[in-house]
């Protein structure tokens, strides 16, 4: 009787000291590049439109990584992708990026993220890159998809008032893309169908019934998920790359799809 109690206390205490190696061969391993695909349904009915939503790729130079992302993206058949930023690390790795994501058989729509400014990419050649896709490079822009029945409205997150300059279309489909999730807070004068953002990357390591370990400048309370504004429902997603350490822990990287 009294081995079988000592055994129990050994499975517990060898248990609790396996737990910090699970979980970061968790963070480490595994789940950097374990994409996972989230459907968010906003349409009240049947939906008109599917949408994707990538962003911070923070391309590296791991060419088979993004295919698979690109592969996903193909498999879903959207109607247009939208891009928040942060598409490389360094502007060397422009170039491989933007033939990857040329792969992607709808069009691309998308923004510049802080890393992007930062790198000094030529946001020439990426607008040139997105528009042979149909899409464009939106700095503070729009453009139209879907026969016109989709207004996407771009910013260039230099300046916060900015992404009040935007004037929505009646009878339309409006989504704004923003980079910084804080950003939505300057959006006072209309209210969008769908604001997107990145940034934030979730945090990169989330401690459950906590949230993330630390945020970064221009994320305010907007870490990750869907949030109810005045300017319209936000979405924040957790990107597909990871910046400063390669470690993410119960944040995946994500590919979005929103029914509308």
């Amino acid at each position: 009787m009294k081995l079988g109690k000592l055994n129990r206390r050994r499975f517990l205490l060898y248990s609790l000291l396996a737990a910090p190696t699970a979980v970061w061969a968790d963070a480490r391993l595994l789940e950097p590049t374990w994409v996972k695909t989230r459907t968010v349904r906003l349409a009240q009915g049947t939906p008109s439109h599917r949408l994707v939503q990538i962003t911070d790729i923070h391309h590296k130079g791991d060419r088979a990584y993004l295919e698979s992302v690109v592969r996903k993206v193909n498999a879903l058949s959207p109607e247009a992708v939208l891009f928040t930023g942060d598409l490389i690390e360094d502007a060397q790795f422009a170039p491989e990026a933007l033939e990857i994501l040329g792969q992607i058989k709808s069009p691309i729509f998308g923004v510049p993220g802080n890393h992007d400014y930062g790198c000094r990419v030529d946001f020439g050649m990426i607008g040139k890159a997105l528009a042979a896709t149909g899409g464009a490079f939106l700095l503070d822009q729009q453009a139209t998809c879907a026969n016109g029945k989709i207004l996407i409205s771009g910013s260039a997150c230099k300046h916060l008032s900015d992404v009040n300059r935007f004037t929505p279309h009646a009878g339309g489909l409006n989504i704004l893309l923003i980079h910084y999730p804080l950003f939505v807070e300057g959006v006072r004068d209309h209210r969008y169908d769908l604001i997107l953002a990145g940034h934030s990357h979730g945090g990169q390591v989330r401690i459950p019934f906590y949230g993330p370990v630390i945020t970064m400048f221009g994320v305010g309370r907007y870490d990750l998920g869907m949030f109810q504004t005045p300017g319209g429902p936000l979405y924040v997603n957790p990107g597909i790359g990871w910046f400063g350490v390669p470690y993410r822990f119960n944040c995946r990287p994500e590919i979005t799809v929103f029914e509308v």
